[in-house]
Order: structure tokens, then C-alpha cells, then sequence
């Protein structure tokens, strides 16, 4: 349990502090010209899980995903026990892929994340490593085999599972050896990962340049959430803007968000300065946005919610941070697309194991169901006779009119 805890608590303890950049700390996030068709996410760890969640979710306007490190879309289920226990350790199994993807399909038909069917045409990259025993492998097949399921080509997928890595995002030079699992969580295994990733998911690219100081941007977070550290979201992010994005030339958007522990408080930039990414966005005119996570209750080691520590809607479009991240995109310039659900009734009589199949209830204690969304709790052995979904996505127990 030592291990299976650190993605959550302790999962990346970082010693070294790198200097937060002063020049520009209360600045807004900036307008640019980008092509709305080039969009996509990567993330390590809790950043990972992050990254998978805006993808699914947002499909309709996210082409691709990177993954190191992480897990499938919801597989928490909003649950501490199981984000430990299943989601980075297998203690009670591996995350079922073909039980998530049928739980995602009706969240979809809710309207609260894009039809799964945009996934079809998109491109992922998945990392794990031999010698990462903070999130496990069979985690990270998990997630292959939900994009498989979602109908996703074979050719569409890359996954690297053959290098002795420890539980980082890779370099090809860093302090840290290749196969530890130490602070900073960036480690030296000569291998380019952020240009593999960036390659994978738009193709061909122009060989990357040295990247240029002043076009790294911290700029101010608490604009798209008030109080932003409450929830999770730190004050400042990092924006790297390409010289030729600057000028006005049209670009496209990267979203990267780093793991637990790396967050402005514990390394200032270091993940947005050192992972690689701003190199080939120089020579690609790619726009790399780095949104930055924070220490909060009940999550003190700064980590993406994935297991809904902040939010029970966490893996929706309304997630309080899926749409800080929505925000922060359109304010550079890609406006994601919207899905309004509508209203409408529906009468269930079933098994509570069907209700929770078919994300009609979510776990909310041991051994407890709840009508998703009202907290009601449906017991041992009863079914839920009556469903009302709203227009948030969300069922009650309340009766309503068709």
C-alpha cells in the first residue's frame, strides 16, 4: 500500500524548487490565432488521468491524447478506495475497459461528455514503464483497450511499454536516472518523449529549435475560478507561445499537464521549461498551454481531480475543472464544442447491478449505491423505480412529465 499511495499523496515529492518567473506572474492568459482542428492533451500521472478525461469529454474538439503514466476515462468512479486499489495498484483487479467505455456511453447519451464516436478518428500515445510500480501496467492496457473499444484503429494507437523507466515523464537528459521514481519525476532514459508524443499525434513535424526564454508566459489562473487554490487550481500557469504565434501566425493548441507534487509551489516551471514540448512547439507553431494544479483539502500533494476530490462531476463537461480548462482555451482561441442534454423521463426497474452498468447509480460508500447525481441512496436490494434526468446530465429520484 506504500507504493499504491503515491499517485494520490505522495506521488511526486519534489525537493528542488525551481524559481517561479516574477515578470510576468498577474498576467492574463493571452489571445491567439489558433486552428480549432488542431487540439490535443497529454499529461504524466494524475495529469494523465486529467488529460484522458478532457479528451473524452470533449471529443467533438480534442484530435488526440497522451497518456504516461495514467488510466481509462472514469475509473476512479469517484472513489478513493478504487483509484488506489484499481487505478495504480490492481489489488482489486485491473480497470474493466468494456464496463468503463459502456459507463461512458451513457454519460454520453446524458449529453455530459461528447458522443464516443469522435473518438473513432482520433490518435493517442500511451507510455508506462518496466520499472514504474506507482501506476502499473495492466492500468495502462486499460486504457488501450478503451480506445480500442471506442473504435479507435490499431494504427491510431501508439504504446511504448518496453522501456525501464521509473514513474516519470522522459527526457533525454535530466538529473534523475532513467528507472527511479525520485523528485523531480522528469528522468534522463535518452529518449525524447514529448517529440515521439507530438509526433504521434499530428504526424510529420519540422525538426524542433531551441526554445526561447521570453516565450514562456506565466499568466493568471484565478480569472477562470475564483479561488482557484480551494479547488485544487493554482494561481499561476504557463503558457510557451512560439515566435511565429507571437507574430500572429496561425497555430495549434497542446494542452500538458504534469502529475502531483509538480506544481508551481514545488518546482516553479520545471515541467513547463524542461519536458521538451517547447522545443518542437518553436519549429511547429504549436502553442503549448500548461494549466497548473495546487495543494488543497483533501489533496495535498497538488494533483489533478480524478477520483473527485473537489467535484463529483469531475469526468463531465461541467466538471469545475474540465471548465477551467474550457476556459482557458477559448480564451487563447479554440472554443470547444457544446453539448446541451435535454430533458426528459424515464422509468427504470432493474437490479441495482444494472443501475450502476448502465450509470444510472454511482458508488457512494462501501458497499452503497447512489442515483447519479441526487446522493439518493437506492440500497442493498431495491430498484430505482423512477428517473428524472435533467439538463445538467444529472438523475434524480424526483418524477417529472415527459
Amino acid at each position: 500500500m506504500r507504493v499504491a499511495h503515491c499517485l494520490v499523496v505522495t506521488l511526486i515529492g519534489l525537493s528542488a524548487v525551481a524559481d517561479l518567473p516574477t515578470a510576468h506572474a498577474a498576467d492574463p492568459l493571452p489571445h491567439m490565432q489558433l486552428d480549432p482542428t488542431g487540439t490535443t492533451v497529454s499529461g504524466l500521472s494524475s495529469g494523465a488521468y486529467m488529460a484522458v478525461q478532457v479528451h473524452v469529454a470533449n471529443s467533438s474538439s480534442i484530435t488526440g491524447a497522451g497518456v504516461v503514466a495514467g488510466g481509462p476515462y472514469y475509473c476512479a468512479e469517484g472513489q478513493l478506495h478504487i483509484a488506489l486499489n484499481r487505478c495504480m495498484q490492481t489489488f482489486l483487479g485491473q480497470p474493466h475497459a468494456n464496463a468503463l467505455l459502456t459507463r461512458a456511453r451513457t454519460i454520453a447519451a446524458a449529453g455530459r461528455i461528447d458522443p464516443l464516436e469522435d473518438l473513432a478518428d482520433d490518435r493517442v500515445y500511451l507510455f508506462s514503464g518496466t520499472r514504474d510500480a506507482t501506476v502499473t501496467q495492466p492500468v495502462m492496457d486499460a486504457v488501450r483497450d478503451f480506445y480500442r473499444l471506442a473504435g479507435m484503429p490499431e494504427q491510431s494507437i501508439k504504446y511504448v511499454d518496453d522501456t525501464a523507466a521509473g514513474h516519470a515523464f522522459i527526457v533525454e537528459e535530466a538529473q534523475n536516472a532513467c528507472g527511479i521514481t525520485e523528485s523531480p519525476f522528469i528522468n534522463d532514459c535518452d529518449y525524447d518523449q514529448a517529440g515521439d508524443l507530438l509526433r504521434h499525434l499530428y504526424g510529420t513535424l519540422a525538426p524542433a529549435e531551441e526554445m526561447h526564454e521570453g516565450n514562456l508566459l506565466t499568466f493568471d489562473q484565478s480569472e477562470f475560478l475564483a479561488d482557484p487554490e480551494t479547488h485544487g487550481i493554482a494561481s499561476t500557469g504557463f503558457v510557451y507561445r512560439p515566435s511565429a504565434c507571437v507574430e500572429g501566425e496561425r497555430c495549434r493548441l497542446h494542452i500538458a499537464f504534469a502529475g502531483c507534487k509538480q506544481t508551481p509551489a514545488d518546482i516553479g516551471d520545471l515541467f513547463a521549461r524542461t519536458t521538451g514540448f517547447n522545443r518542437w512547439a518553436e519549429s511547429n507553431r504549436l502553442v503549448i498551454l500548461y494549466p497548473q494544479s495546487s495543494a488543497s483539502r483533501g489533496n495535498p500533494k497538488g494533483c489533478w481531480d480524478w477520483w473527485g476530490y473537489d467535484d463529483p462531476t469531475y469526468h463531465t463537461k461541467s466538471g469545475r475543472q474540465m471548465t477551467v480548462i474550457v476556459r482557458m482555451a477559448a480564451r487563447l482561441g479554440v472554443v470547444f464544442a457544446d453539448t446541451s442534454p435535454t430533458s426528459f423521463c424515464q422509468r427504470h426497474d432493474d437490479s441495482n447491478w444494472n443501475h450502476w452498468i448502465e450509470g444510472r447509480a454511482e458508488v457512494c460508500g462501501w458497499f452503497s449505491l447512489c442515483v447519479v447525481g441526487s446522493g439518493d441512496r437506492v440500497g442493498f436490494y431495491y430498484s430505482i423505480s423512477t428517473l428524472y434526468e435533467s439538463p445538467e446530465g444529472v438523475f434524480s429520484t424526483t418524477p417529472c412529465s415527459p
